[in-house]
């Protein structure tokens, strides 16, 4: 469990970080989101060690990361946003520069290095100049780095930044592979619909503070006003808003191209009994279910329009 208590990051009068207060499951791939400026990078560098918190506390296991980042070291695997490569070095003299700066011993550095390559997918270049490797590969490398001691959290700030939309489903698929291996992972991103798929839960930032926490469906439904119920009936679109029309429960109702959406704001219990109407109405339904709202919608309603 990764637990962060009244965190607070002040430059003079700005506040970066305040007192923030989230809970990381251990195990769970945990997104941030927020607006340029809104704390998350400062926040993930704290965590890893590289900034000081004016006040507040980081757990790790029940251990404070602030108070022991040495003892934590171990634990702890760092991707920034912008990161350095040694041009200059093959693959494998690459990730062994970074084994032996955590004091690998070096006969188990080859085998090492060469699972990580092949989990990242490039045990193929491992004889290759980094120089020569595309962005994507150049990510990929680098979350590989940021795993030669086998860290239990991963801190992976924009690994998705700059990438084409074959490397995004690439390193998509290693954070899978990473999770079902028990790590953490806390990973920030702009890239919204995606950290949608990839995330078990989220946290919105804004101005510092926590605006909302949870998977992507509990965040919807905290904070969408009412809810939308889509039909799409097989034909029969006048019968269908006719029926509608004389259901109490049903709000307003709109007509689309290929389906109807009405508001909604009753019970389950009620909705039920809806889909009952229609069916006993001789209706023919194709599906009937909620339209969910999106991460944008909900990340401009939290943030009241802040840029991305």
């Amino acid at each position: 469990m990764l637990e962060i208590r009244n965190l607070v990051k002040q430059y003079g009068r700005f506040l970066a970080v305040d007192h923030l207060n989230l809970q990381i499951p251990k195990g769970s791939v945990y997104g941030f989101v927020g607006p340029n400026g809104a704390g998350k990078t400062t926040t993930m560098r704290i965590m890893a060690g590289l900034l000081p918190a004016t006040s507040g506390c980081i757990l790790l296991d029940n251990m404070d990361m602030i108070q022991q980042p040495r003892l934590l070291c171990s634990k702890i695997g760092y991707m920034p946003d912008f990161f350095g490569v040694y041009d200059n070095l093959k693959v494998t003299e690459y990730m062994d520069f970074y084994a032996g700066t955590y004091e690998i011993p070096y006969r188990e550095r080859g085998e090492i290095i060469d699972n990580l390559l092949e989990l990242v997918d490039l045990s193929h270049k491992k004889n290759d100049y980094v120089d020569v490797l595309s962005r994507g590969m150049k990510q990929r490398l680098c979350l590989a780095r940021s795993l030669i001691h086998d860290p239990e959290l991963l801190i992976l700030d924009e690994p998705a930044s700059g990438l084409d939309p074959r490397a995004r489903v690439e390193m998509k698929e290693i954070l899978k592979q990473l999770q079902t291996m028990g790590k953490t992972v806390v990973i920030s991103s702009h890239i919204l619909p995606e950290l949608a798929e990839m995330c078990t839960e989220l946290a919105i930032i804004n101005h510092g503070k926590l605006a909302a926490q949870g998977t992507v469906h509990d965040i919807m439904k905290q904070l969408q006003q009412k809810r939308i119920i889509r039909i799409k009936p097989l034909g029969a679109v006048e019968q269908t808003v006719a029926v509608l029309r004389e259901l109490p429960a049903v709000g307003e109702i709109y007509e689309n191209i290929q389906d109807i959406e009405f508001e909604f704001t009753d019970t389950e219990e009620v909705l039920s009994d809806i889909l009952k109407k229609l069916i006993e109405a001789g209706i023919p339904i194709i599906s009937f279910g909620e339209k969910e709202g999106n991460l944008e919608e909900i990340f401009m309603q939290v943030t009241g329009g802040a840029e991305i």
